[in-house]
């Protein structure tokens, strides 16, 4: 756990990327429903008109925002020029593509990348450089369980959410001085709708994985069939808790990982069951590998 961190007594200005539906949208109402300042944003504004209404009606802003636009770190800069500090990023703004990893197409992997990786860690990278100057701040980063144990036909998606993840790490341990904390909240499967909008890899699935788990999981979730377990409002409340510090955040202001969903609290066990087992199979030559000194 990282030492604990001091929250301005004030309303906070919230950047949220992906606010169209699910999480973003979620996590955007109950920020303005407790008197903060919002800023959201999606690709394409223009097909969400009731909810732009909705959050320009209570006082917050909707910008476009593509985080697959190499220059979208610009939108920060342009606000902090504007007077108006970014205080809390949200990268929500995702994706997933289903197929085996030999299957997808160099374009398939690379958009996913984008998105999940490319396009957060430009947008870190600027709001970062203002808070510090604040020396005030909260990154919080929506990843997943696939992050840490992914499923058949999801391994381009886990590289994504993976790699931000890793960046996340150690962007804490830089930024802690500072008084800017890095959130990554790892989440099981929600009612956010994912399931509807389930992308297939252009590329038909080989026929030796015929009757594979990649196989019943890309069914699945193309079919609609798919049945998450978890509240995507309660999950929200609790981002918004643990970053302001109050209710389940309480005292709690310092973590770094927040892991909400059943089915994920089971994934961790599995992760942590497989490290356990390599010390076991290899803890002696794990040790065993040291610089012998003269």
């Amino acid at each position: 756990m990282a030492a604990q961190a001091t929250t301005p007594g004030r309303p906070l200005t919230w950047l949220i990327t992906g606010c169209s539906s699910g999480f973003g949208l979620s996590l955007a109402r109950i920020v303005q429903a407790n008197g903060h300042n919002l800023i959201a944003t999606s690709r394409e504004p223009s097909k969400t008109p009731e909810l732009i209404s909705e959050v320009e009606g209570k006082g917050g802003r909707w910008l476009k925002l593509d985080v697959n636009d190499l220059n979208c770190g610009m939108v920060i800069d342009e606000l902090e020029a504007q007077g108006q500090p970014i205080d809390v990023l949200v990268s929500n703004a995702g994706f997933c593509i289903y197929n085996v990893v030999e299957n997808f197409t160099d374009k398939e992997v690379r958009d996913l990348m984008e998105t999940l990786y490319f396009g957060p860690s430009r947008l870190i990278r600027s709001a970062v450089k203002h808070q510090r100057q604040r020396k005030f701040g909260v990154i919080v980063n929506i990843s997943s369980g696939a992050a840490l144990e992914a499923n058949p036909s999801m391994g381009a998606y886990a590289a994504g959410k993976g790699a931000l993840d890793c960046m996340a790490k150690a962007l804490a341990k830089e930024v802690e001085a500072f008084n800017i904390r890095v959130l990554t909240v790892l989440l099981g499967t929600f009612n956010t709708g994912m399931g509807n909008a389930t992308i297939l890899g252009q590329n038909p699935l080989p026929e030796d994985y015929k009757g594979s788990m990649a196989e019943r999981l890309m069914e699945l979730m193309s079919t609609g069939k798919f049945a998450p377990n978890g509240d995507k409002d309660k999950a929200m409340k609790a981002v918004y808790e643990v970053v302001v510090g109050e209710g389940v955040g309480k005292n709690h202001e310092a973590e770094r990982v927040l892991p909400l969903g059943r089915d994920l609290a089971a994934r961790i066990q599995t992760v942590q069951d497989y490290f356990s087992h390599a010390m076991q199979v290899f803890g002696d030559i794990c040790n065993n590998v040291y610089l012998e000194m003269n």
